[in-house]
């Protein structure tokens, strides 16, 4: 008996994690940029008790199961209009890259365009595009987009961005300036490979994970468009999670009586002998 419990130990440590996941999915419905993720499982090592022969068949016990992966989905979420200029949504593949100006060793890369300006200067004569985290976005070729806030003496009114990431200033003398530095995109082989950090933020993942396209404007080369007045929601699908959920429920809870009915069979052993 005592494969069964082994079995029973494996179901709960499994669906234990994949109930984790959808906890982790369902808490991040309204997160921006958020891609859900799924637990994959795969059956253990099986026992052969017989080989196969010419009459029969391969007579195999399995050990049980365990996780085989727990991917995100990277499928685009939708578009949400917010109105609010430093807003950027991504429409297709493609992640803003942004970098934190106290710590520039770090590549950090997200789908969460809620951007605002910092500015910087005394007087302050311009201002970085910059998340939450106060870490800088960063346009074609690696370099941090700075908007100005002053042309001579006129001050900024607005600037728009285009969908492959031109930014334009308007100044309130009616003049207007295309900024030297465009939004860029990155786009990876393979984004399962990047690593999550907090702040809807994910790193590199290592050497394995190859730069498709590195700080390409977007709109070229197989990238999505930046979508200026725009975030782009959580692709989690509640109704799925919930379906999701019942399931592993379901499963823990049979795991669970495995290891019941397992030890009292144990114990019914046990007695026999007494």
């Amino acid at each position: 008996m005592i494969p069964s419990l082994t079995s029973g130990v494996t179901a709960l440590r499994a669906f234990s994690k994949a109930i984790d996941t959808i906890g982790d999915n369902i808490a991040n419905a309204n997160t921006t940029g958020f891609k859900h993720s799924r637990t994959r499982m795969e059956d253990n090592f099986s026992q052969t008790l017989r080989p196969a022969t010419p009459t029969t068949s391969t007579l195999q016990i399995g050990t049980g199961v365990s996780i085989s992966s727990n991917r995100q989905n990277f499928n685009q979420g939708s578009l949400t209009l917010t109105g609010v200029q430093t807003d950027i949504g991504i429409s297709g593949d493609g992640f803003f890259r942004v970098e934190d100006p106290n710590n520039t060793s770090v590549a950090y890369y997200t789908r969460d365009g809620n951007f605002t300006l910092n500015p910087t200067g005394t007087p302050p004569t311009q201002a970085y595009l910059v998340n939450s985290a106060g870490y800088r976005l960063l346009g074609v070729g690696g370099t941090a987009i700075q908007i100005q806030l002053t042309n001579g003496t006129a001050s900024l009114r607005s600037f728009s961005i285009s969908n492959d990431g031109v930014i334009t200033q308007y100044y309130s003398d009616g003049s207007s300036v295309i900024n030297p530095t465009n939004v860029g995109l990155t786009k990876f082989a393979d984004p399962t490979k990047l690593v999550r950090a907090s702040g809807n933020l994910y790193t590199h993942g290592g050497p394995a994970n190859n730069i498709t396209h590195d700080q390409v404007q977007a709109g070229t080369q197989s990238l999505g468009m930046t979508k200026q007045g725009t975030l782009e929601l959580s692709n989690v699908d509640l109704a799925q999670e919930f379906s999701e959920l019942i399931v592993s429920q379901r499963a823990f809870q049979a795991g669970s009586r495995i290891i019941t009915v397992s030890d009292s069979v144990l114990e019914e052993i046990v007695n026999l002998k007494r």
